[in-house]
């Protein structure tokens, strides 16, 4: 398996975006570029996706996650999703580990989610904690070893 970041818009594996079950609106341009990227955990074909996005802050809307104008120290989950039992955490652990490797200003790893059921138990059942819960999304935060 192999952990990609993907930071190109023309990049084919953004076609697997419209697969995305918790933001399909989002498009693929939005989802790249400074301080946003797209990793994948891929063998042989896609097992898991996750879009982050690179703060100064915690975002409570979809809206927020382009507000960025100090210091990054926020990997920001807003969507993920798997193909193969057990690949959405195995990307979300790989994607985390790599973020503390390339940007060690990175001390916080929090998610931006939907009011529902199943990104709670995901989350929950992964470490995370509520952080906050906005008007139409839940923030969870990870504790990492390194942060």
């Amino acid at each position: 398996m192999q952990l990609n970041f993907i930071t190109d818009a023309n990049d084919p594996l953004l076609d697997y975006i419209k697969d995305d079950p918790v933001r399909p609106e989002i498009p693929r341009e939005f989802r790249v570029g400074t301080n946003k990227f797209v990793g994948t955990l891929v063998d042989e074909r896609p097992l898991a996706m996750i879009c982050v996005s690179l703060m100064d802050r915690v975002p409570q809307t979809v809206s927020d996650l382009h507000l960025t104008a100090g210091l990054i120290t926020v990997a920001v989950f807003y969507t993920i999703w798997s193909y193969a039992p057990g690949a959405g955490v195995d990307l979300l652990r790989a994607t985390v580990a790599r973020i503390q490797e390339e940007f060690p200003n990175i001390t916080r790893f929090v998610t931006l989610s939907p009011k529902t059921e199943m990104a709670r138990r995901f989350h929950i059942k992964n470490g995370a904690f509520v952080l906050s819960e906005n008007s139409e999304t839940v923030n969870y935060e990870y504790i990492t070893k390194n942060a």
